[in-house]
């Protein structure tokens, strides 16, 4: 009898195991997700409780937390990654364009889950900001080519949605925009 609860115990600490790895995957799927967070964050829940392949686990409030917190970091991440202009020129430069784009998703999420976006509208809004005085800097000092890749009411409207003040200045950069679609 003995033997056989000390067998049932070990069976019940090697499913907690394999459900903690199960979910510490998913996390990390979410986490770096590439450009689609909400997808992956939705499809880690589904193969984690109700999958027929997956584990059929009940989460925790936490571990809902942890995956939405996965999603707003990639999400961060994205957004921020495209106003870098120390990222300019390498593969995984997508342009304004794309931040503007992930940025709205990103909103679109936070909303759904009920989450507070504002720490990463700040750390947006800052990095838009600087993003714009060296797009100005670059076309109109010193006479570069722009990387602004959308429209200029998307720029200005992205200004608007970060609360980031559009200097008049910043309508030298209307010719190098995109036209409207």
């Amino acid at each position: 009898m003995a033997l056989e609860i000390e067998v049932r115990e070990e069976i019940v600490e090697e499913c907690k195991e394999e459900s903690g790895e199960l979910f510490e995957n998913e996390w990390y799927i979410v986490r770096y997700s590439g450009e689609t967070p909400e997808i992956a964050y939705n499809s880690a829940i589904y193969f984690l409780t109700r999958a027929s392949d997956g584990p059929g686990m009940s989460l925790f409030p936490a571990q809902l937390d942890q995956l939405r917190q996965a999603a707003v970091d990639r999400y961060e991440e994205i957004i921020l990654r495209d106003l870098y202009h120390k990222n300019v020129g390498k593969p995984i430069y997508r342009g304004v364009a794309r931040s503007v784009c992930n940025y709205q998703r990103f909103i679109k999420f936070c909303n759904r889950q009920g989450l507070c976006h504002k720490k990463v509208k700040s750390r947006c809004a800052v990095l838009f900001a600087t993003y714009l005085e060296v797009e100005f800097e670059r076309i109109c000092m010193n006479g570069q080519c722009t990387v602004i890749n959308c429209s200029f009411q998307e720029l200005q409207s992205f200004a608007v949605t970060l609360d980031v003040s559009f200097s008049s200045k910043y309508f030298a950069l209307k010719p190098f925009c995109l036209e409207p679609e």
